[in-house]
């Protein structure tokens, strides 16, 4: 049968809604909000904060939007339309009544990338994994207590045995390049690029009220080239030397016009704004990096540029199939339970062995003791590694160095079991990439990027706590109504046999 319905649109004022209804407490962004420690979050962010000027916004303003853009995904501007839609985004910032304004402009997103730096996500992210690991503890100290004595003594002497030599948890380590989005850089487009925004350098400085006639940039004639080779199919060696010998030419041409035109400015300040500043000075060592490069016939050289507007980021050579090389900043995380944790992040590329016994001391020092034993990838399986290691008294997971032993299948099926956990940290740099853009780092400045690369695993961390807890959540409520209904169960078997027995 067919419902027919009135086609014609209600008003918004028809549209019937219970403003008297409260919130799911069961929503996770309820149950977030409740356990995220709001107040030490408040202490560590007004300590980025002047104490002249305009007064700043809530902390927890602040910081639950940034949750909120990075376990989302959603870019700047999409964030405040959300949170004025969503009561439970309001409800999850701080506010104390649902309202349709904003609560700050987009825009103001990049200064809070900037202001809060990756040491204070760093302090955040610690503050929250002290946070629940104090409450889990609390809550298995609990459990324990309700025992019996006789099973407590049992758990006591197990774990005794366990750490007896101090050494608790497992480590996992390994590294990834968070991606910045850029272009692919090829040195044609690199000067091509460069080579306009000289021109537009020039553009600005040549006064037409001077009476000095402009000075000649061949800018014309330079793009013409330039299309006429990126348009070919194939481009052969000599002629792809061809154009970048032409783009150098027009490149140092106009570099030098504008050193002259700086020279007869007038005034103690540069007329470029400090963005053009920071261009023009990554423009001039583009050029003599390639000049190089043209000249010796290489494809490499040291810190080397490859984006005029981000000339911190460096290609990094990973190997990875369909992606030989990354361009972004490189990063040593260590997984703990089901927490990622940044240990080192460098913009230039970096043997990420070098990162292991900082990495374990890392750990102590988060931890209070050393890890029982470490799981981690080929390249950190070197002899000095493995020295220390055991000196430490930490169990180094993986293949032994040498000619391998004789071991029977089962021995095998265990080692490879062992190994196969080191899967968990690949995961969640597949979660980073996936879900929360650590594959596509939009901030620009070095910074701003660190900032960003800093947020997306403490989201991860929140949400992966968020994820256990609704899981542990579950079971409870499974057990306690089988708990309810084995209560049920039991009294009417015990009335059955009343009946019977009478």
């Amino acid at each position: 049968m067919i419902n027919r319905t009135n086609p014609k649109q209600i008003s918004i004022e028809d549209l019937g809604w219970n403003f008297e209804q409260k919130l799911d407490p069961n929503n996770p962004w309820v149950r977030l909000a409740d356990r995220i420690p709001w107040d030490e979050f408040r202490k560590i962010y007004h300590k980025k904060l002047k104490k002249k000027g305009r007064p700043s916004k809530e902390a927890r303003l602040v910081i639950g939007a940034m949750i909120i853009k990075y376990k989302k995904g959603m870019p700047d501007e999409e964030v405040i339309p959300e949170i004025q839609m969503n009561p439970y985004y309001q409800y999850f910032v701080g506010l104390k009544a649902f309202t349709h304004k904003p609560i700050f402009d987009p825009s103001l997103f990049v200064t809070l990338r900037k202001r809060m730096g990756l040491k204070l996500f760093e302090r955040l992210h610690q503050v929250f994994i002290d946070e629940v690991t104090a409450i889990e503890k609390q809550e298995k100290q609990e459990k324990q207590a309700t025992a019996s004595q006789d099973c407590s003594k049992k758990i006591d002497d197990d774990n005794d045995e366990s750490g007896s030599s101090g050494n608790h948890g497992q480590l996992i380590i390994d590294a990834v390049v968070a991606l910045q989005e850029i272009k692919y850089p090829t040195d044609l487009n690199l000067l091509n690029d460069a080579r306009e925004h000289t021109e537009r350098l020039i553009d600005q400085l040549w006064q037409p009220a001077s009476g000095v006639r402009k000075p000649r940039t061949y800018r014309h004639i330079a793009r013409k080239e330039y299309l006429t080779m990126v348009k070919k199919k194939g481009k052969p060696h000599n002629q792809l030397r061809g154009a970048l010998r032409g783009q150098l030419h027009y490149l140092r041409r106009n570099i030098k016009t504008i050193r002259q035109l700086l020279d007869k400015s007038n005034g103690d300040t540069l007329p470029f704004s400090q963005q053009d500043q920071k261009l023009f000075w990554a423009v001039q060592e583009l050029y003599r990096q390639q000049r190089i490069m043209y000249e010796i016939q290489q494809k490499s050289i040291a810190d080397r540029i490859v984006h005029l507007r981000q000339p911190h980021v460096r290609p990094i050579v990973r190997g990875k199939a369909g992606r030989d090389t990354e361009f972004g900043s490189k990063l040593s995380c260590s997984l703990v339970d089901k927490y990622v944790y940044l240990d080192h992040l460098d913009w230039n590329a970096f043997n990420e062995s070098g990162d292991l016994i900082n990495q374990v001391e890392l750990y102590k020092e988060r931890f209070g003791f050393y890890p029982e034993s470490v799981l981690v990838d080929n390249i950190y399986r070197s002899r000095k590694n493995r020295q220390k290691l055991k000196s430490l008294g930490i169990r180094f997971c993986g293949k032994r160095l040498g000619r391998p032993p004789k071991l029977t299948p089962a021995q095998k099926r265990a080692i490879n079991k062992e190994l196969a956990q080191r899967n968990r940290i690949e995961g969640k740099f597949g979660e980073g990439k996936r879900k929360y853009q650590l594959d596509c780092v939009k901030a620009k400045t070095r910074a701003t990027s660190e900032s960003w690369v800093a947020s997306v695993l403490f989201v991860m961390n929140l949400s992966a706590w968020l994820r256990a807890d609704i899981i542990l959540s579950f079971f409870r409520s499974a057990k306690q109504a089988l708990k309810a209904l084995f209560g049920v169960v039991n009294e009417l078997h015990t009335a059955q046999i009343a009946v019977l027995y009478g």
